[in-house]
């Protein structure tokens, strides 16, 4: 894993490298290859603060003699990393990787001349990677220029050659395209300084990702980020007011004197830029119009412009039909090739945006639902590709994002829940496959762990689906298996008639269709798992939303901001009393 820096001052740089480290993590430092001068007199001493100055001097001197300035510094400085679980190397390996490292990058070649560089070694770093930090003049000895152009991304694919060549550990996110943004350090300790629970750029993006599944387009998307509680700032072009470009986002600071902290779409993730958002909205003058309405009232700290279905209550039969999308969703994928990148990245992206508008509705501090977004969008980010547009016929999970963005609202019970978490977690399975197919072995045993750990804890507050006994797929990896007696066993539901919708197709063969009351046997076995769910679905199959206090779920969403202290308090002391009379299940 290499990483780059530039500088002018290869005496800094040597003393830091020779020194006891950020974290007095550096333990006998010393050089294990380098141009033939210096391994003449240091290959085989640990350095101290005297030999680093002489060796950052050594450094130094070709372009200070020379007179040659080079653009960024003359000091090119990558470290080489490996993951922890492979231990640690042999001197003589280093010296062979950083030579090589070097030759393919055409640094070190005989024929332009020769070049001060050295390989030094200090330890493990903090997280147990065995490393080493390659220090390179930039200016040869007959005062020509080293060639450094596109260093950045040539050393992904020499250190991907590396890998392979040498017996590493291949980095499986260079050979997919598959990339996710990383943070700094000073990130993490502004989250521990301000005690946030994670970076914020790890939550803005969540967030970020979760309005943009369920906005149906931008002007949505705008109005949903602010009423994540987002800070948005658009970036119009140069000298227009009616055409965005991008856009950044803040958390909002803890304080009055704490200024917010910007991160622009891309820093993000790289799906989440406005043009790759876009591709997935209607274009046309009017939303686009709607959009830059939203925008500016954004930016100028006014109220939404035009507030849309974000504030309404969906109707309750669209949780059958986003159900049976996701489904759907999850028969098409079986076609589509691995190869089919932009395909797979978008439905990563889709499904990671649903558990992350479920997160923000729900969990109150980041938990199992933000962690499957997580692991999920690793998945949704390429680098270096243009995804096409999703073909029409295929179904999105875009649906089902809007439905569990709007949870806190009420209205369906712990069932319908279930039943959509199920249809999800077979997408899931349908990307685990696929990386495991792609030999990406570390990619699906994330995402397996994220359904197998996480999930379970979801699923386990939730009702099994209703027809979670009955149901002949493969593919459902979180029910939670239960021993049926035959009095508990669920009746058989009647087969649909052939002339069903063409909507209605993938849905769930024992629950009813949209609109049609169900059957007393679909009732009694739902009520002998969940009374209230039962309640719910039949309430809601009829087309009503409950006129009475919404059916409690046992997934509780997270109270919204304009609910008092005194409100909260009244409801922490119904439940305790529920409680002491032995009410709730």
């Amino acid at each position: 894993m290499p990483n780059i820096t530039r500088g002018d001052r290869g005496v800094g740089l040597m003393v830091y490298l020779a020194g006891p480290g950020k974290a007095n993590e550096h333990t006998e430092p010393h050089l294990v290859a380098g141009d033939s001068a210096l391994m003449a007199w240091y290959s085989e001493v640990e350095l101290n603060h005297q030999s680093a100055l002489e060796i950052g001097r050594h450094l130094d001197e070709p372009a200070k003699l020379l007179g040659v300035e080079v653009s960024q510094g003359h000091i090119w400085h990558c470290s080489l990393a490996i993951n922890a679980d492979e231990g640690e190397q042999t001197d003589q390996k280093w010296q062979d990787i950083a030579e090589d490292f070097l030759r393919e990058m055409h640094v070190l070649d005989d024929v332009k001349g020769e070049v001060r560089w050295t390989a030094v070694r200090h330890g493990l770093s903090k997280d147990g990677n065995d490393h080493i930090h390659l220090a390179v003049c930039l200016v040869r000895e007959n005062g020509t220029k080293v060639n450094v152009h596109n260093d950045h991304p040539r050393s992904q694919k020499v250190a991907t050659l590396m890998e392979q060549r040498h017996g590493l550990q291949v980095l499986e996110s260079r050979l997919s395209g598959h990339v996710s943004r990383g943070y700094k350090p000073a990130e993490l300790a502004t989250a521990r300084k301000q005690k946030l629970p994670e970076v914020a750029r790890v939550t803005l993006a969540r967030t970020v990702r979760g309005c943009a599944t369920a906005a149906k387009d931008e002007a949505e998307f705008v109005r949903r980020m602010r009423q994540a509680g987002v800070l948005v700032r658009p970036r119009f072009a140069d000298g227009r007011t009616d055409v965005v470009t991008g856009y950044s986002v803040a958390l909002r600071p803890g304080t009055p004197k704490t200024k917010p902290i910007w991160y622009g779409g891309g820093q993000c993730g790289r799906d989440l830029t406005l043009p790759r958002l876009r591709e997935q909205w209607p274009d046309s003058p009017q939303h686009a119009s709607a959009a830059v309405a939203e925008w500016t009232a954004a930016g100028r700290g006014r109220r939404p412009f035009a507030p849309g279905r974000e504030v309404r209550q969906p109707h309750p039969q669209l949780w059958s039909q986003h159900t049976a999308e996701v489904q759907a969703l999850r028969e098409r994928l079986r076609s589509v090739p691995l190869d089919d990148r932009a395909t797979w990245a978008l439905v990563a992206r889709e499904t990671a945006g649903a558990f992350a508008a479920w997160s923000q509705r729900v969990e109150a501090t980041p938990g199992p639902l933000a962690a499957t977004a997580d692991a999920l969008a690793k998945s949704a980010q390429l680098r270096n590709l243009q995804p096409r547009r999703r073909p029409t016929p295929l179904p999105s999970a875009a649906g089902a994002a809007m439905l569990l963005a709007a949870a806190a609202y009420g209205g369906q019970g712990a069932a319908a829940e279930a039943l959509l978490l199920r249809q999800l977690a077979n997408c899931m399975k349908a990307l685990h496959d696929m990386h495991q197919a792609a030999g990406e072995l570390q990619r699906a045993r994330d995402i397996a762990h994220a359904a197998r750990v996480q999930l379970a804890s979801v699923a386990a507050r939730l009702p099994q689906p209703p027809d979670a006994r009955t149901a002949q797929s493969t593919t459902a990896t979180l029910t939670r298996p239960t021993a049926a007696t035959p009095q508990q066993a669920p009746q058989q539901a009647p087969q649909q008639a052939p002339q069903q919708a063409p909507q209605q197709a993938h849905a769930p063969a024992s629950a009813p269709a949209p609109g049609a009351a169900p059957t007393a046997a679909q009732l009694a076995a739902l009520a002998a798992i969940d009374p209230e769910a039962a309640e719910a679905l039949r309430i809601a199959s009829a087309g009503r939303v409950p006129m009475g206090p919404p059916i409690p779920s046992r997934l509780q969403p997270r109270e919204p901001d304009s609910v008092t202290a005194a409100r909260t308090r009244q409801q922490e002391e119904d439940q305790q009393r529920e409680r002491d009379n032995g009410l709730e299940r």
